[in-house]
Formats: structure tokens, sequence, C-alpha cells
């Protein structure tokens, strides 16, 4: 193996950080490789939002799910889905009277920009993951800005076409810390060839082996097995009821509007 796959093998999600900042140069260096991410079409569909305002960490740790660690993130990061640039560069560059004359209809971004946009904002996330290990600084990735559309809109000053799609607490490693990676899929259940393959309805038990080990029989939701008790902790949990209708919500905006 090389150093850049050791890496990545390495790697796991990191939710206590030592006490140091994180210097400007490896600020910088994070930040460009997370810019030289791919993209579609070289538009660069995404922003990202560093914040240093330590009361809007805070806001974050409540807002995203109660989750503390958030607020002391030496690096927080909001990769934003944006089309809201090329939007107003269309606007600038009069692509509606453009239309207009070729007898076109001017439309607005539409829920498969916003995909697309989402695809950008979280490949150049991945590529601030790998700069950052490569560098001695850890990550968790944070699904949870999803929530709270209305309260992050404004926490932030977002246009009608950007959408918090991810986020990233950094910091580096603790002296002390004990990497344990988390078990995943055998390969066979994730990696087909030519076509979706829906064996694994034969082999459940098996694909979802390490799943399975994590059950406690004495939990408070009264699963009688694993998928049960997954489904509550996740799927069923208020979080995810609240990302859901903060994600239909933001979708408002993803219509294929026609503009005047």
């Amino acid at each position: 193996m090389n150093n850049t796959i050791d890496v990545m093998m390495n790697r796991v999600s990191l939710r206590r950080y030592d006490e140091r900042p994180i210097s400007k140069e490896h600020l910088d260096t994070i930040l460009e490789c997370a810019m030289r991410a791919p993209t579609a079409g070289n538009m660069m569909l995404y922003s990202i939002i560093h914040v240093e305002d330590e009361n809007k960490k805070e806001i974050l740790s409540r807002t995203c799910d109660n989750q503390p660690f958030i607020a002391k993130a030496p690096l927080v990061l909001v990769f934003l889905a944006d089309y809201q640039r090329w939007y107003d560069y269309y606007i600038h560059s009069q692509v509606p009277e453009y239309c207009k004359a070729k007898g076109m209809e001017f439309e607005g971004p539409s829920e498969a920009n916003l995909l697309l946009a989402s695809c950008d904002a979280m490949i150049a996330a991945q590529n601030a993951v790998i700069a950052g290990e490569s560098l001695g600084i850890g990550s968790c990735y944070i699904g949870d800005i999803m929530e709270n559309y209305e309260i992050h809109r404004e926490l932030f000053d977002l246009p009608k076409w950007v959408f918090p799609i991810g986020m990233l607490c950094m910091g580096y490693y603790p002296e002390d810390y004990k990497r344990v990676k988390r078990e995943r899929f055998d390969k066979k259940y994730i990696v087909y060839t030519d076509k979706y393959d829906e064996s694994y309805k034969e082999h459940l038990e098996e694909c979802f082996f390490d799943v399975e080990r994590r059950f406690n029989k004495e939990n408070k939701h009264g699963a009688k097995n694993m998928g049960q008790m997954h489904y509550a902790i996740k799927t069923g949990a208020d979080f995810s009821k609240e990302m859901a209708r903060s994600v239909r919500e933001a979708l408002k905006n993803w219509n294929s509007e026609i503009i005047e």
C-alpha cells in the first residue's frame, strides 16, 4: 500500500479533539484540496462556510440533533449545495432575454440541480476529509445539518438556491486516541457486476452479522431484534422526522419555476 491508501483505510470518525487550533497552513491546505475535487462540468456547484463564531457553533450543537462535541470542534465546515451563484451569473449575462428571443423558457433550478450540487459539495467534503487525515486532523460528518432548514438559512444568510447538505467537525487527533474501525458490509453485498444483485435477501443474517452483534435485548425501545432497534434509533427517531420535514421545506425552492 502507499501513503494515500493507508490514510483512507485507517480513517475513523473523530468526535474528541486535541485542544490545539488548526494551523492556518493546514486549514488552507484542507480548503485548497476540497476545491480541487471533481465537479460537474467544472461548475463548482457548492460553497463552504468556515464557522468561526463560537455562538454559531453552540447553536449548531443544538440544532444538529443535540451533539455537544460540535461546539468544541476546532474546525467546523458547512458544505452547501449552491446553484445561486450560477443563477445570478445567468441573470448578469441576460439569459432571460436570450431565452425570450429564442422562444425558450428560463427556468429556476430543479430538483436535479439540487442533487447535482449536492454531489459536488460532498465530493469536495471528502477531499477535505482525506487532506485532513493526511495532516493528522480527524473529522466527523454531520448529516444533521439538513435539519432545521429555516434556522440554518437564517443563521448563515442562505439565499433561495443554497442548501446545507453536509458539515464536517475537524480537529487534531488527541495523543492518547485509540482508533477503532467500524466493520463494513462484506464487499460481495455492496459491489455488483453489470446489474443490481438482490441475492443478499437470501443471506440477510450473514449480510447484517456485524450489525446484529450490537443488539441489546434490554433496550429502551422495546425492540425484539436489531432491525426494530435500528429503526427506532434512526428512521423512526425524532431527528430523522425533522430532517425529512426540513428537506421537504427546502425542496419547495427547487421546482423549475418559470422566471419571467
